[in-house]
C-alpha cells in the first residue's frame, strides 16, 4: 500500500469518526462549582470533576486553566499538566486508562459499607478480631 493510499484510508477513518462522534467546541474549568466543562458539537455540556479523571486528580484551579482543543476535536489537553483526554472514551465513561480506572474501582469497593461486609466484619470480632502477626514472621 502506498502512502497515497493510506492518506486517504486515514482521511475516510477520521471523516467516519467525526460523523459518529461529536466533538468539543470550547472546554473551560468552572471554578465556581470544581467542574471542567465541555461543550460539544451537538450542543450538549459534560461535566466532570478533575478528581475523576487520571493526571488531574491532584491539580489546582490555576493548574486547569487554559484547556486546549485538538484540531480534530476528540482531545482536550490541558498544557500546565501535560494531561490529555480523548473525548470519545469520556464519553464512554471512561476518565483514565483500564489500570487506572480499575485502581479506582478497587479503592471504591474497599471503603464500600454494605451488610454482607458489616455481617462479616461482626462475625470476625467475635472469633476474637484479626489474628496478630507473629513477631517472628513480621521480622522476616
Amino acid at each position: 500500500m502506498g502512502l497515497d493510499e493510506q492518506i486517504e484510508r486515514a482521511n475516510r477513518r477520521a471523516v467516519e469518526l467525526g460523523a459518529a462522534h461529536p466533538r468539543a467546541v470550547s472546554a473551560r474549568y468552572d471554578n465556581r462549582v470544581g467542574r471542567i466543562v465541555i461543550h460539544l458539537s451537538s450542543r450538549l455540556d459534560v461535566t466532570f470533576s478533575p478528581r475523576d479523571a487520571e493526571g488531574l486528580e491532584h491539580a489546582t484551579p490555576a493548574q486547569l486553566e487554559p484547556i486546549e482543543i485538538s484540531p480534530s476535536g476528540f482531545g482536550i489537553h490541558f498544557p500546565k499538566l501535560d494531561a490529555d483526554i480523548y473525548l470519545p472514551a469520556l464519553l464512554e465513561g471512561f476518565l483514565g486508562s483500564k489500570r487506572w480506572m480499575a485502581g479506582r474501582l478497587g479503592a471504591d469497593g474497599g471503603r464500600s459499607k454494605s451488610a454482607a461486609k458489616a455481617s462479616a466484619a461482626r462475625k470476625n470480632g467475635r472469633a476474637g478480631g484479626r489474628p496478630r502477626k507473629n513477631a517472628t514472621a513480621a521480622m522476616a
